[in-house]
């Protein structure tokens, strides 16, 4: 018996995954709100990047061993140039206004970045979830001081990305 594969559109897909990413901003957002309900704001927000840390470790781990990063589509909108428009967990950010605790998600990257290879780190040059209009990224060399302070998970790390350790606009 020949199994029939069923075809769905590029369209069809890229939403998919476009609704799979929303679901990942909600959970950021609902563990991160509880936390610092929980916890207060600096407690909790620490918390948010230790956590955040681990798993841009465990993403970093994922991309060593299967060569694989982000979907190439669903994620964002479109690139132009070095720029990202359209940031799909972003969008979620802005929609419950919570651009202080999802810009903290962001932080996925340079921690992903860090595992994959210690002496580098990817940071925002801008970013969507913190205000600005799109993401633009740069891979630079990390410091012996960032370097331990990852390995160690200490919160001083946050500094690694200065957009994000800058906040939100205006806040």
């Amino acid at each position: 018996m020949v199994k029939e594969v069923k075809k769905v559109s590029f369209t069809d897909a890229k939403t998919q995954v476009e609704v799979a990413v929303a679901r990942i901003a909600l959970l950021h957002l609902a563990f991160s709100r509880t936390l610092v309900k929980e916890l207060g704001q600096e407690k909790g927000k620490e918390l948010i990047l230790k956590s955040i840390m681990e798993y841009g470790k465990m993403i970093g781990e994922r991309t060593i061993q299967r060569k694989q990063d982000l979907p190439k589509y669903g994620v964002h909108e479109k690139f132009e140039g070095e720029r990202v428009y359209g940031c799909i967990l972003a969008k979620i950010f802005h929609e419950y206004k919570e651009e202080d605790l999802g810009c903290l998600y962001c932080y996925v990257d340079a921690a992903k970045s860090m595992t994959v290879n210690p002496k580098r780190k990817l940071i925002h040059k801008e970013c969507d979830a913190c205000g600005d209009d799109y993401c633009v990224f740069e891979s630079i060399p990390t410091t012996e001081k960032e370097q331990i302070q990852f390995t160690e998970k200490d919160i001083g790390w946050k500094h690694v990305d200065p957009r994000l350790a800058e906040g939100v606009k205006g806040g």
